[in-house]
């Protein structure tokens, strides 16, 4: 996969992982459109790269990846590349019911819903390119689930299947599938749950999963399982159970 001259969306591309994301791409001579919610952080992210292209957008709102598809597929006609990025993670005790469920923002909507639904707007879109990928940021969480994160595990789960059934069905075409894979990354994913419950290691820098991202591009590496997430996938597949609960016992 060509990683420069290209046009990209990523989604959620002003924090963490995104923003290094952003900072790749745009070094690597693309030009990059962000999206997010929050206004201060899409201006910081422009006041670092002028050249960047920034829209607010909820993608836990249906009308608005629907606004997001439309701005995009209007203003920018070289569009050929969607990093599914946008995520957020929560700690949910289900012996309380649906208090902790309900009390935030909804991981399924934007974590999964929002990959799914931007995905089918633009894979018409690219057919008509010469070129063009989906990149699906999902876990090693999404192999070996850790269960105070009993949604968000989920839905990096769900996230693996579906872009292994969308590589399937876009084999033949212009479209290229990718799903990376990162381990604990220091970010502010789960908004200070590692600090609240002691965990000292933070995870590897956000820039080590956008450089193996690029790289993995390059050679058409359809995984792209970095650091640590590559144990939790050989694990998952020849030791499930005692993976399971060496995770969640450094955990809980």
């Amino acid at each position: 996969m060509k990683t420069n001259d290209n046009t990209i969306l990523i989604t959620g591309g002003a924090t963490g992982i995104g923003f290094l994301l952003t900072e790749t791409f745009v070094n690597a001579g693309n030009e990059v459109i962000i999206c997010g919610r929050r206004d201060n952080k899409l201006d910081d992210a422009k006041k670092k790269f002028p050249q960047i292209h920034t829209i607010r957008c909820d993608l836990s709102r249906e009308e608005d990846r629907k606004s997001l598809y439309d701005h995009i597929s209007s203003n920018f006609k070289n569009i050929n590349i969607l990093i599914n990025n946008a995520g957020i993670q929560r700690m949910i005790d289900f012996k309380k019911g649906t208090i902790e469920l309900f009390a935030g923002e909804d991981e399924i909507e934007i974590n999964f819903k929002a990959y799914v639904h931007l995905s089918a707007y633009f894979i018409p879109l690219f057919l008509e390119r010469k070129e063009a990928a989906i990149i699906n940021i999902s876990s090693g969480l999404g192999f070996v689930p850790l269960a105070i994160t009993p949604v968000y595990s989920a839905t990096k789960a769900a996230i693996h299947s579906f872009s292994k059934s969308l590589r399937h069905q876009l084999r033949n075409t212009p479209i290229k599938v990718f799903e990376v894979i990162p381990p604990t990354v220091n970010t502010d994913l789960d908004k200070g749950a590692r600090d609240k419950r002691g965990q000292t290691n933070k995870g590897i820098p956000p820039s080590e999963v956008a450089k193996a991202t690029i790289n993995g591009l390059e050679k058409d590496e359809f995984e792209i399982a970095v650091g640590m997430a590559q144990n939790l996938i050989i694990g998952s597949r020849n030791n499930p159970e005692q993976i399971f609960q060496n995770i969640n016992r450094l955990v809980v």
